[in-house]
């Protein structure tokens, strides 16, 4: 059995690992830490008791790495850098939810997080890890650069249509609604219950921290500089993420033959379900699963394409392609435990 360490245990994310990891086959959880006095899981969380018999505490990135073969960090942006090093250092695979080692440009890094990278020289052996574009590098590396949950929507929907040179670059317009999970747990206001109770808005208009992650890989699918056009919106709901993507078409398409287009590119992926003509995806179809859905339609006489994707925030776009990561590095069943 694989030895497992789950770093920042007591966030969403962190929660959402134990769950996916309890009932994997090849894994065993060893290790549990976060930014807590020291308590059993089964008191930071009642629904594991008779489960798992672990202690939760503030544990350094050295105890963790006795107890373990392969660490998840689900720690803040500007925290993993600081445990990385230590656990690469000690022979472990890692892989780092946050965003410290996804940009492949540290300056790029600095002025979006406003902190300096502290270790530039991972940063080059860091592999994106979304498994639909990646794979073959995923299966070499010991760090994983775990993607954004709104660059995971945006990315997997752009990709097809960029590869094929359909898309104008200048013109990306990204329209994105999350639920309430995706900022954490840490309790804040605007957060709060009667706060976004019937109620919905936009924040960090065309300034949110993903979009030089979605630029990035979108630049390198296409093979053209890419930049860009992001609104996420925060939705009355627990999790899930809709992205409707709106993409100005360079060549002439119909809506048949870009679904024809999509279901090619995404034939081997299991996690990817590109749906048929006229049906669109939903939140709750893909809730609490690994899956993303694609819908997409063509507007022939306005050169548009609108292409909307739907995925859990904490699992595909957080814990559930982390373990995907893990089973590919491992060389394990890609669906196991999910």
């Amino acid at each position: 059995m694989l030895k497992i360490g789950i770093m920042g245990t007591s966030g969403y994310a962190g929660e959402e690992l134990l769950k996916i990891l309890l009932r994997h086959p090849e894994a065993k959880i060893t290790a549990v830490a976060a930014k807590i006095d020291t308590a059993h899981i089964g008191k930071l969380y009642p629904w594991l008791n008779g489960m798992l018999d672990l202690e939760c505490g503030d544990m350094s990135a050295e105890e963790v790495s006795k107890k373990c073969d392969c660490v998840f960090l689900a720690l803040p942006h500007k925290v993993s850098m600081q445990f990385v090093p230590v656990l690469l250092k000690a022979g472990k695979k890692v892989i780092d939810l946050s965003a410290d080692f996804r940009l492949r440009d540290a300056g790029v890094y600095e002025k979006w997080y406003e902190v300096k990278h502290e270790c530039h020289e991972y940063i080059k052996k860091a592999v994106y890890g979304l498994p639909e574009l990646y794979r073959t590098d995923i299966k070499k590396t010991d760090l994983v650069a775990n993607p954004g949950c709104y660059p995971t929507s945006v990315i997997l929907g752009c990709v097809p249509l960029l590869k094929k040179g359909f898309i104008e670059t200048d013109s990306i317009i990204c329209d994105s609604k999350s639920g309430v999970s995706g900022a954490g747990r840490v309790p804040a206001q605007a957060l709060m219950f009667t706060e976004i109770q019937n109620s919905f808005r936009a924040y960090k208009v065309n300034s949110h921290r993903h979009m030089p992650e979605m630029d990035q890989e979108l630049s390198v699918a296409s093979g053209a500089s890419v930049s860009v056009n992001f609104t996420p919106h925060l939705a009355p709901m627990e999790r899930g993420i809709l992205s409707t993507i709106y993409l100005k078409l360079k060549k002439k398409l119909d809506t048949k033959s870009a679904l024809q287009l999509y279901k090619d590119f995404y034939k081997k992926e299991y996690f990817v379900r590109v749906m048929d003509k006229g049906i669109f995806p939903d939140t709750k179809n893909v809730a609490r699963s690994n899956f993303c859905d694609i819908g997409l339609q063509v507007f022939p006489e306005k050169s548009l394409a609108i292409v909307m994707t739907a995925i859990d925030n904490l699992v595909k776009g957080a814990s559930g392609q982390a373990v995907q990561n893990m089973n590919i590095m491992y060389g394990f069943e890609e669906k196991a435990g999910l």
